[in-house]
């Protein structure tokens, strides 16, 4: 694949023209319009794969500062704004925690876990589905790439699995011995704990900056916390329920269970770099979790994460420039949120905000709640990225519901859980889908239909139950 397509470039940069130079409507800063019309550009140029999203960020800070939009008539102000959210913590809380994920594969402690769970639950298709969806769990609140989480670790172990019960890749008659049904297990179950820990994909971080930017403060704690019960319901109903419609033709894997075994026999003991990177892991999650009872943030914590790994020498200085993945995202990462931030401090996100207010009249915030989050996790059709839906409509949507009368903290994590529970519609609608989907056990038929039926059960455990839950605890 080419790194720049000039086709899509052309109709991207057309795309931004027109809006630019459109009639700036009352009430909008021309410099917010024209910063709009920047930002919306560098969406649609990532949704047509003009170019990576590294390259569209350069060209949209480059741009930004050209232009002059955030410090008019100011060219050293304007370089400084937008280069600004590259001193943001929340950017790189998730750089550092890529860092921090390159430790679990490195030592292959990540490997070793999902093993441990295989031999325990792997006598059966369903408990198979279940092993894996537990080493996910436990993965997740340190590995926030989940492309890294669940192409890189649990992939690879999946797969091994599918062929070793005949499911083969070139042979589609096969598919539905076994390697089907763990393909889209292991993948739904992905955006669940995706969804469930605001360290669990990268798109989650984005989320808790554009509420902070609207006074909405997210901890790590307070996600997790409000997550924990529908999380912990769809991992149980999930892969019974993928089980039903979409079953394997292989019941019994009691070979699982021995592959487990003698892999785990070729590993060996545990060594001293896995000790050391289970105990970093620990220590993550209790600063994580009680962070606010001892005044430490979580890019705090990922800071002295980062540097047990690298004293103890787990992790080298080499393997942090080599993460590729961590600076690309720091970098896309960090022009996202620049642009999205700056559209509300110029103040068009508040006037989308009334304008939508003043369209809908009277609605009451309980039948305005379920069509926004409706439109919103439905609407993920149309975007083969979850950085990319969550920075084009997460803080528009949060501002018109909250302008409506939502509560703030209950339209921001609901929104904020979406970003990963939404990935199920579609075989790109996530980092780990075209991994996931390249293994080739799932047609496109099979999986857009399994989806939609999951989106439903999904909006049913995150909005209803969910909904109970947080009544419960006090959001709303």
């Amino acid at each position: 694949m080419q790194e720049i397509n000039y086709k899509m470039m052309l109709v991207t940069l057309a795309f931004g023209v027109i809006i630019w130079f459109l009639p700036v409507p009352e009430g909008v800063k021309p410099e917010a319009w024209h910063l709009l019309a920047i930002f919306l550009g560098t969406i649609l140029g990532i949704i047509l794969k003009a170019a990576s999203m590294g390259t569209m960020s350069m060209i949209a800070i480059a741009t930004v500062a050209l232009s002059g939009v955030l410090a008019p008539g100011d060219p050293g102000k304007s370089i400084s704004l937008a280069l600004s959210s590259f001193g943001d913590k929340v950017i790189w809380l998730i750089g550092i925690s890529f860092f921090i994920a390159r430790g679990f594969i490195k030592t292959g402690l990540g490997s070793r876990i999902a093993y441990l769970f295989i031999r325990v639950f792997g006598r059966s298709s369903l408990g198979l589905g279940y092993g894996l969806g537990l080493a996910d769990l436990v993965l997740a609140p340190a590995i926030p790439s989940n492309t890294a989480r669940g192409g890189g670790i649990i992939y690879p172990i999946m797969k091994s699995m599918a062929l070793n019960f005949g499911s083969v890749p070139e042979q589609p008659e096969t598919h539905r011995k076994l390697g089907a049904y763990l393909t889209l297990n292991s993948y739904n179950i992905n955006l669940i704990t995706s969804a469930m820990f605001l360290t669990g994909t990268a798109s989650n971080p984005m989320c808790q900056k554009f509420a902070a930017d609207l006074g909405i403060h997210i901890s790590w704690m307070s996600w997790m916390w409000a997550a924990i019960v529908p999380g912990i319901i769809s991992l149980i109903a999930v892969p019974y329920i993928l089980y039903k419609i979409y079953p394997p033709e292989i019941k019994s894997t009691n070979g699982a269970t021995k592959m487990a075994t003698e892999k785990l026999k070729e590993m060996g003991a545990v060594t001293r770099n896995e000790w050391l990177m289970l105990t970093a892991f620990f220590v993550l999650l209790f600063l994580w979790i009680t962070g606010d009872l001892f005044k430490i943030d979580a890019t705090t914590t990922a800071f002295i994460g980062l540097v047990f790994l690298l004293i103890s020498r787990v992790l080298t200085w080499e393997d942090v420039k080599s993460e590729k993945g961590a600076w690309d995202t720091i970098v896309w990462f960090s022009a996202l949120v620049m642009m999205g931030s700056a559209l509300n401090q110029l103040g068009l996100i508040p006037w989308f905000s009334n304008l939508v207010k003043a369209k809908i009249g009277g609605m009451s915030w309980t039948m305005a709640f379920p069509i926004i989050i409706l439109v919103y996790y439905y609407s993920h059709y149309l975007f083969a990225s979850a950085t990319a839906h969550v920075a084009s409509m997460y803080a528009a949507l949060l501002g018109v519901g909250v302008a409506v009368g939502i509560p703030p903290m209950l339209l921001a994590l609901s929104l904020g859980f979406c970003g990963g529970i939404f990935g199920t519609l579609t075989h790109y609608g996530h980092g780990p889908a075209p991994v996931f989907f390249g293994s080739t056990f799932v047609d496109v038929k099979d999986w857009w239909s399994r989806g939609f039926i999951l989106s439903i059960v999904f909006l049913i455990i995150w909005m209803g139950i969910g909904g109970l839950w947080w009544k419960v605890i006090g959001i709303y």
